[in-house]
């Protein structure tokens, strides 16, 4: 390959020797929940608090988004990872076509009334379907606004577009830290309010 296709020739795996992950990736797979989980502490003078949203709907809401957060975040990470396992090929969420492998489409005691007890139980389904819905927001963003191509010459799955790059799927509007980003921010938002209404 010569040096005139690295300048738009992008790897799909933004992660360097060894598996450290560069600045632009934790802060925007980490940085909304570090702030949430800082206001939170802040707000609540490092005690607990119970999922209650007559009592407390600002540290419910913040709690709610935290959740929604790690398992958007997880979600997206964990269908990635056990994806990459499997021996068939995966569909892109737009159109449900296979696409080439790649492509973008501690415990805590918290005292609690007796009547909260049992409703903090509904953290488990909501933070499923948190991720799940995480997941799917991600892929949705990634099938979309996320170019997705096939490098004739290097014989993989690449993220800008170039002249021996066929179209897989997506625009070239947000790179994979940008999707993540927005996904994480939608997922928040979306269990935080599921919180207010629920606890």
């Amino acid at each position: 390959m010569d040096s005139s296709h690295s300048q738009w020739i992008q790897p799909l795996v933004t992660i360097s020797v060894g598996g450290q992950r560069n600045w632009i990736q934790v802060l925007s797979n980490s940085g909304i929940a570090s702030v949430l989980v800082v206001a939170l502490w802040v707000l609540t003078e490092g005690k607990d608090y119970c999922l209650n949203s007559k009592d407390s709907p600002l540290i419910t809401a913040i709690i709610g988004g935290v959740i929604g957060h790690y398992c958007c975040y997880n979600g997206d990470t964990w269908s990635s990872e056990i994806g990459v396992l499997s021996d068939e090929r995966p569909r892109l969420i737009k159109t449900f076509k296979h696409v080439r492998k790649g492509t973008n489409g501690e415990l805590l005691t918290i005292r609690c009334g007796s009547d909260r007890v049992l409703k903090q139980l509904l953290v488990i389904p909501i933070a499923t379907m948190a991720g799940l819905g995480g997941s799917i927001i991600d892929s949705i963003f990634g099938a979309t606004l996320q170019f997705s191509g096939f490098c004739s010459i290097l014989q993989k799955v690449v993220r800008k577009p170039g002249p021996t790059v066929k179209k897989i799927s997506g625009l070239s509007i947000l790179d994979n830290n940008a999707a993540n980003f927005v996904s994480i921010l939608l997922t928040t938002i979306l269990t935080s309010i599921a919180c207010l209404y629920i606890f």
